[in-house]
């Protein structure tokens, strides 16, 4: 599994992120994300979350012949081995010279929302980021329904929530659903919304949102800096 690894020039001990990407992979508006998170202090480790199906340093093209196949390759990924990639990166961290063991964090985008959010379940993750996540109260995620929401009472970490007024994708009544779900389990948590569309933070495409993208940074930002002051 190839995994872009994002880290401060300077020498020394960061926590370490699960960074999940999209459906359309590492492709440069991904690795700006990664990197800038890393500019804070992080070890940011983005895996390449279709490395099953696609070869190696494939990026797909944010357009809608690629959205078909990032959702085709989606569908053909089992949900076992989204969360054995997800125990593997966690791991990898963990081993990393440059990272603080028990400071591990996830964050991630759409499919990589939801990632992020199914990342949460392992014990090591303190900060779950979920930005628009997508499929969690339907369970589409992979190749079977996602048992997502069944599972919420097994975070131990905080979340932070990013959704979008004007995404379809998760509309009022999902929202609400996890927001509900993570409440019932005395999970703490933080939601921010803005009037935006799915994709917002995407630097390189029409529903990107500059002013949305940095309100929300600086809250995950902030929130990454408080749980991991430690």
């Amino acid at each position: 599994m190839r995994v872009y690894v994002a880290a401060p020039k300077a020498a020394g001990k960061y926590p370490g992120i699960v960074f999940y990407s999209d459906i359309y992979q590492l492709g440069d508006a991904m690795i700006r994300l990664a990197n800038y998170l890393a500019g804070y202090g992080y070890v940011v480790a983005a895996p390449e979350i279709f490395h099953r199906i696609e070869p190696v340093g494939l990026v797909i093209e944010p357009d809608d012949l690629g959205r078909m196949r990032g959702n085709d390759d989606a569908r053909r990924t089992s949900v076992a081995d989204y969360d054995a990639d997800c125990l593997t990166v966690i791991e990898f961290l963990k081993t990393e010279s440059a990272v603080s063991p028990n400071k591990i964090g996830t964050l991630g985008f759409c499919i990589g929302g939801h990632l992020a959010f199914r990342a949460a379940f392992q014990s090591e993750i303190r900060a779950a980021v979920c930005c628009y996540p997508t499929g969690i109260p339907s369970g589409k995620l992979g190749k079977e329904v996602a048992d997502t929401m069944q599972r919420v009472s097994e975070i131990k970490g905080e979340m932070l929530m990013v959704f979008g007024t004007l995404d379809p994708h998760i509309p009022e009544s999902d929202r609400q659903t996890i927001i509900k779900a993570i409440e019932n389990a005395n999970i703490p948590h933080q939601v921010f919304l803005y009037e935006a569309e799915h994709t917002f933070m995407r630097d390189d495409g029409y529903r990107y949102d500059s002013s949305a993208t940095t309100a929300a940074w600086s809250e995950i930002v902030t929130f990454l800096g408080r749980i991991f002051a430690d």
